[in-house]
């Protein structure tokens, strides 16, 4: 039995009524590094986790440099290095003609900081590590942690402000659970349950605010494969194709650990909705993809896909809206509660990448929470800060994928671009620093910048 497939202990349940200064409702990454970075600055620390380890969470897997900082901090890098994974070094984007071009990741500047440029592995994996780690610094710092708790209810009540979220009721192995229900409150509620999360759903419900915009929202399908054909070893490449058949969508293939590679498909929801036949469904597509491609189904020829593996899911990207009714990308915070990752919506619209932005927003938790000042409650006005410090940390980047993504789902301009940076090696340098530089990033989207490198020969 591999060390992510044995249970976590977590310790006995609080009793009904408990008080905390931190509640956390998700244990996948953004809430565990919430939960570790609250309790590091000692707050008492409740994390709640509707799964029972081990469990796994549908995935591109591939997790970026962003996210290597905050997982070397809170003590969970050397236990990544020890189990088998992948070292991302490049990223392969391919066209609908079937050009493509590889981007070389600025490996360099990582290694400096004694990090690694990227890597992948399942989430399985990874999650498990997260929570086990943040687990031990929660208990160890006063907490307490619950698996296979559901929560039914997100509690608030009307103060100056308006409302105040005060905590959570739910039960122990699931709704329909026999078990009598709990209720904790605390002075702040940091929701971190994903696209679903209900203490995002309940901060919008009580501004009148949508949740859910299918312009924003990306429909992913994955499967796991065994066997593809053009990665060997430990490090390599990970690949995105924008070709004709996928096109408003993307196809990726991001392997996982040696032999074994997360095969996918995302594409907007509004635009899904708008397909017609075999574009209606994202596992049809890979299954066309796989089978009658000409680029891809030789590679698949001797690959077999691991059974059950088989999943899809939802990714809330953190695109700028339109006539946004509130914050950017949509209401995150409000008096009594944050929230992080794909429950604060902030999914990289090109990449689908939201680890780095889960963890980063984790620790920016932390930031904005102080168990003495806000003893009495997290006001509203350190509610706005937090916001407002999150999309000047992420609107910039979050604003450029999402020109990226509306540039590559236009065939032409895909073609053009991919050919274009194949022949000119400084267009690939320009992409590699731009996943690393805020700097490179402002500057890609200057007039004058794309007209010199991208149309002057």
């Amino acid at each position: 039995m591999e060390a992510w497939e044995h249970p976590i202990e977590t310790g006995e349940v609080p009793e009904d009524g408990v008080h905390f200064d931190v509640i956390v409702v998700g244990g996948g990454p953004g809430g565990s590094a919430a939960a570790a970075y609250n309790a590091l600055k000692g707050s008492r620390v409740l994390l709640l986790e509707k799964g029972v380890w081990p469990r796994d969470k549908v995935c591109g897997d591939a997790v970026g440099g962003k996210s290597l900082s905050h997982v070397k901090e809170l003590g969970v890098l050397p236990l990544i290095q020890a189990t088998p994974y992948y070292q991302v070094d490049s990223i392969v984007f391919g066209s609908a003609n079937g050009s493509e071009v590889k981007v070389m990741l600025p490996k360099k500047s990582y290694e400096a900081k004694g990090l690694m440029s990227g890597f992948a592995l399942p989430r399985v994996q990874f999650d498990y590590m997260m929570f086990k780690r943040s687990s031990e610094l929660v208990l160890e710092n006063g907490g307490s942690v619950i698996q296979g708790f559901s929560v039914n209810e997100v509690m608030s009540e009307e103060n100056v402000d308006g409302h105040r979220i005060t905590g959570v009721v739910g039960k122990v192995g699931g709704k329909r659970s026999e078990t009598e229900g709990l209720s904790f409150t605390a002075s702040v509620t940091i929701g971190a349950a994903g696209y679903n999360c209900p203490v995002s759903r309940k901060i919008v419900e009580l501004h009148d605010e949508p949740h859910k915009d299918n312009e924003h929202f990306c429909g992913g399908y994955r499967e796991y494969w065994e066997n593809v054909k053009g990665f060997d070893g430990k490090e390599g490449p990970i690949e995105i194709h924008f070709i004709e058949e996928v096109l408003p969508g993307y196809f990726w293939l991001f392997p996982v650990k040696e032999g074994v590679v997360n095969v996918g498909i995302g594409m907007l929801i509004s635009e899904q909705r708008k397909q017609k036949g075999m574009k209606k469904s994202l596992k049809q597509i890979q299954k066309w993809v796989i089978e009658e491609h000409p680029l891809f189904k030789k590679r698949f020829g001797e690959a077999t896909m691991v059974p059950g593996s088989e999943k899809g899911w939802q990714l809330p990207f953190g695109s700028p809206r339109k006539n946004a009714p509130s914050f950017q990308p949509r209401r995150g915070a409000m008096a009594g509660a944050m929230t992080v990752g794909d429950a604060a919506s902030l999914v990289d619209p090109f990449s689908g990448e939201g680890i780095g932005n889960a963890l980063l927003t984790g620790k920016l938790t932390s930031a904005h929470f102080n168990k003495e000042m806000h003893s009495d409650g997290f006001p509203l006005s350190a509610a706005t800060a937090y916001m407002e410090d999150m999309w000047n940390e992420l609107g910039g980047e979050l604003s450029n994928s999402t020109k990226l993504q509306r540039m590559m789902k236009m065939k032409r301009l895909t073609n053009w671009f991919v050919k274009k940076a194949a022949k000119k090696p400084e267009i690939g340098e320009m992409m590699s620093e731009m996943i690393a530089s805020k700097e490179t990033q402002k500057a890609l989207w200057s007039p004058w910048f794309l007209f010199k490198t991208l149309v002057l020969p």
